[in-house]
């Protein structure tokens, strides 16, 4: 009675065999849709980045509002952009970063364009002052806190 049990050994691997035999096309078909996906994304991020150079290259500092009051937005740094283009009290402290011998603390700073470095309060704006020019390619900050014109 080897037969019926042989039989159904044979079926079995044959099943086994055939699911093993339907997963690379599986995987396959996984492949290629996530390299299409891919694919569209890489396609999306290339528009957008050109829509924001767009935005970036024709985009000139405009008054805001905050709290209903004016405010200038700083612009950032791009090429053929003049320091004139900053507020009168950005200005300074740009000047004072480019008259010191070398990278300076925001205390250093304070002390040349007038703030009270002695009161925390007054010196926490200068250095948010300080770091917006560093966020928008002015200058540059120093791992160890100091800053300095950008090269």
């Amino acid at each position: 009675m080897l037969g019926p049990e042989l039989l159904e050994r044979i079926t079995a691997r044959r099943a086994e065999l055939d699911e093993l035999e339907d997963q690379p096309a599986k995987q396959l078909a996984e492949v290629r849709a996530e390299r299409d996906e891919l694919a569209v994304a890489e396609r999306v991020l290339e528009r957008m980045t050109e829509q924001l150079a767009e935005e970036r290259s024709s985009a000139r500092p405009v008054p805001g509002q905050v709290g209903g009051r004016a405010v200038v937005l700083i612009p950032h740094r791009e090429l053929g952009a003049e320091e004139d283009s900053l507020p009168p009290d950005y200005q300074r402290i740009i000047a004072a970063v480019r008259q010191a011998a070398g990278p300076v603390m925001a205390r250093e700073v304070g002390e040349v364009v007038g703030v009270d470095v002695s009161v925390k309060s007054k010196l926490e704006p200068l250095r948010g002052k300080l770091v917006r020019l560093v966020d928008r390619g002015w200058l540059r900050k120093l791992p160890d806190g100091r800053f300095t014109t950008r090269l």
